[in-house]
């Protein structure tokens, strides 16, 4: 018997007509929002990125693909990663999806990671991927745009991410998940790119937006940390589903990585 309040279908659609102005109010929240994020003001990028990618040595105006809007995903997949961050593995496996729509729209979409161009290409194909993803190792690109740090900065407390300054290098790395002793969440999910908590957290997600005008390139616009919950496509499902997000820790894998036995279970519950 369900511990959910339940009711007649006249006590549902009263309750879900009170939703749906508050709905309707998020939705046009969600627009205006929209609209403060274009009118930002744009900045000149003058420093020169190099970035390698699957047809050689590229600038950043290259990654554009000769459109004029260029959307960068940081995936956090360190020089030391073994395989890419999969909570990053989880939003990257909605671009192959909607990378076409955004290209036909003269916007490309890139991910960007700091591992050698072999180690992206290697898990791309492991994952099924077909976007583009580009290596920024050789230069600054991910440090001018605050999603890569040094251990100095760790531990000196000389982090800026999402906008905000951290304290000095503890055990907490990302967020304070971290349970005495360097046990938790970020630890059981930097074991999975074959890295400990210090190494794994000196990588940090995040998107950024670029234009090209009249020959120059201009950043618009970066968001980090939950700023990227709106791009993880399984959260606005989960989010309608009767149990909702329903998290008491790390549940999600790399696509690759559930259990068989899992997946058949879930179906025979559905059939």
């Amino acid at each position: 018997m369900t511990t959910h309040r339940t009711g007649t279908r006249e006590e549902w659609m009263a309750a879900r007509l009170e939703l749906l102005t508050a709905e309707k109010e998020l939705t046009r929240r969600g627009d205006e929002l929209a609209r403060q994020r274009q009118q930002l003001p744009w900045v000149r990028i003058i420093k020169r990125y190099q970035f390698e990618t699957d047809e050689g040595g590229a600038s950043l105006a290259d990654l554009f693909q000769g459109r004029s809007q260029l959307l960068v995903y940081h995936f956090m997949f360190g020089p030391d990663y073994t395989a890419g961050c999969p909570s990053c593995s989880m939003i990257a496996d909605g671009f192959n999806g909607f990378a076409v729509h955004l290209a036909n729209h003269d916007v490309t979409l890139c991910a960007v990671s700091r591992a050698p161009l072999a180690k992206l290409q290697a898990f791309k194909q492991r994952m099924g991927w077909t976007f583009p993803w580009a290596s920024s190792a050789a230069g600054d690109f991910n440090a001018d745009f605050n999603v890569t740090f040094t251990e100095a900065q760790q531990r000196k407390g000389d982090i800026d991410y999402n906008y905000r300054r951290e304290p000095a290098w503890t055990l907490r790395g990302i967020g304070d998940s971290l349970t005495k002793g360097g046990e938790g969440p970020v630890a059981e999910i930097a074991a999975t790119t074959g890295t400990d908590v210090a190494t794994y957290t000196r990588e940090r997600p995040g998107m950024s937006a670029f234009v090209r005008e009249d020959g120059a390139i201009y950043h618009t616009y970066s968001t980090y940390a939950r700023g990227l919950d709106a791009l993880w496509g399984v959260y606005p499902w989960l989010d309608r589903a009767p149990m909702g997000r329903n998290e008491t820790g790390i549940w999600w894998r790399r696509h690759d990585e559930y259990d068989e036995p899992a997946r058949t279970a879930s179906a025979a519950c559905c059939a």
